[in-house]
């Protein structure tokens, strides 16, 4: 087992990230960008990051076309570079 290096509570705003692309495209887009973010903050490549369910269930609750305008996310990196993200409650 993995020991855990760090662990943050990250807000990331979504809303004016995804204005820029077509309504039916936002939500694909939204996973991506949530990616993305965390492997840049978490400083690790975006293959190694893990995307809860819970994540990809707030992101696709009201449709692909109506994201949340942010969420907040729970980041825990493993030493061996490994992210896992959760939906804070």
């Amino acid at each position: 087992m993995a020991k855990v290096e760090v662990e943050r509570v990250y807000t990331i705003g979504l809303r004016q990230k995804m204005k820029k692309y077509p309504r039916w495209l936002r939500a694909k887009k939204a996973v991506k960008y949530v990616r993305n973010f965390l492997s840049r903050h978490m400083k690790t490549e975006p293959e190694n990051v893990r995307i809860d369910a819970s994540i990809n269930e707030k992101i696709w609750e009201r449709g692909g076309k109506k994201v949340p305008a942010r969420i907040r996310v729970r980041a825990v990196k493993f030493d061996d570079g490994i992210v896992e993200a959760e939906l804070v409650e």
